[in-house]
């Protein structure tokens, strides 16, 4: 593979710290700035509130700059946005700096993907949004660990001070490997055409749907993995983080697995990874009442989870082709997190008023 395409992971790889590391540093942040543990666990919906308002608002300010042009000012904003993070003297200024830095995230992502689409030959194009995608898995299994220990060792703001050095990083490789591009052609006319119009085709839309419906399954079994480990299956609080380990290894086998076979057969890989996924998630609901078959669950949920993410990125751009691309796939990471989102809710609501924590994953 290229060298950018590694460029793109490591841009890909801060993002997904700054994400998640948040939900380790939780005490750490309403201890420091006098809030409460469920006003800090706000910065987490703020952040996915971020994505999904900066994917349309950017997608409709930036169709028209080059690609890489573009991902050096979203470098720029992540970076800017974590100092500011780092620096926060209160509250509200944490959030307001949360939700620009995630201002950077769908496009980044959406973006990246026509990018790394383009680096590669047709047959290799899902495999490489997979590897600018392993650089959030990683994240989740190596960064954020190692983010949570180095705020809760030497204070939460120097997470995001680490994190701000990762944007440098990658805004310096990004600028270094990323081959330059021609802005998208053609007059204004057929430009507004290209990128707006292309969010009312119905391919399009049906690709964000599915999207955001598969990942409301993920997140309400993932947003409630830990007291489900504990108060379901028996596990001891000790006991979750090595296990999420065994998620995080799925995530990455699951990657990289999803887009070497949307490279062969996009459809059936489309359907067949949201069927596994369907089926996981149905067997997750016996598997958690025993340890092993709960551990096995766990790791087969971050592999089905994650090897749906490279094909239903690379079906939305097929879907979008044209100059409406970049704002398609922006959309659909959009829509990942609005799954998210909505995942988090339906769990919680299933556990406060249907069946409890047994339930989730069904």
């Amino acid at each position: 593979m290229p060298l950018a395409l590694y460029a793109l992971t490591a841009g890909a790889f801060g993002i997904g710290v700054t994400e998640f590391v948040i939900m380790g540093l939780l005490l750490d942040v309403s201890a420091d700035l006098g809030v409460s543990i469920s006003a800090a666990g706000l910065l987490i919906s703020g952040y996915a509130l971020g994505v999904v308002v900066g994917a349309p608002l950017l997608g409709a300010l930036t169709g028209r700059l080059p690609h890489k042009t573009l991902l050096l000012a979203l470098m720029v904003v992540f970076t800017v946005g974590n100092l500011a993070c780092a620096l926060a003297p209160d509250y509200w200024t944490l959030m307001a700096a949360r939700v620009l830095t995630a201002f950077a995230h769908a496009s980044f992502f959406g973006v990246g993907s026509v990018v790394a689409t383009s680096l590669v030959a047709p047959n290799r194009k899902a495999s490489a949004i997979a590897l600018m995608f392993t650089g959030l898995t990683v994240a989740n299994i190596l960064g954020v660990p190692f983010g949570t220990w180095l705020g809760q060792a030497y204070g939460w703001r120097s997470t995001f001070l680490a994190v701000t050095l990762v944007g440098v990083i990658a805004f310096a490789v990004i600028a270094l490997l990323v081959p330059r591009d021609e802005p998208a052609a053609a007059d204004e006319e057929e430009s507004s055409e290209g990128t707006l119009a292309v969010l009312g085709r119905r391919a399009v839309l049906l690709g964000l749907l599915t999207t955001v419906l598969s990942w409301v399954g993920v997140f309400a079994a993932f947003t409630y993995l830990a007291p489900i480990l504990t108060r379901v299956t028996g596990f001891s609080e000790g006991a979750v983080s090595p296990i999420l380990l065994v998620f995080g290894g799925g995530l990455v086998a699951g990657n990289l697995l999803g887009g070497r076979l949307a490279d062969r057969h996009l459809v059936p890989t489309v359907v067949g990874t949201l069927v596994a996924l369907s089926a996981v998630l149905f067997v997750m609901t016996a598997a958690i009442h025993q340890p092993i078959t709960a551990i096995i669950a766990v790791g087969l949920l971050g592999a089905a989870a994650f090897a749906t993410v490279a094909p239903l990125q690379m079906w939305v751009l097929e879907k979008a082709k044209g100059a409406g691309q970049g704002l398609a796939s922006s959309f659909n990471i959009a829509a990942f997190n609005l799954g998210n989102a909505i995942g988090a809710w339906l769990g919680g609501f299933v556990i406060d008023h249907g069946p409890g924590l047994g339930a989730v994953p069904l």
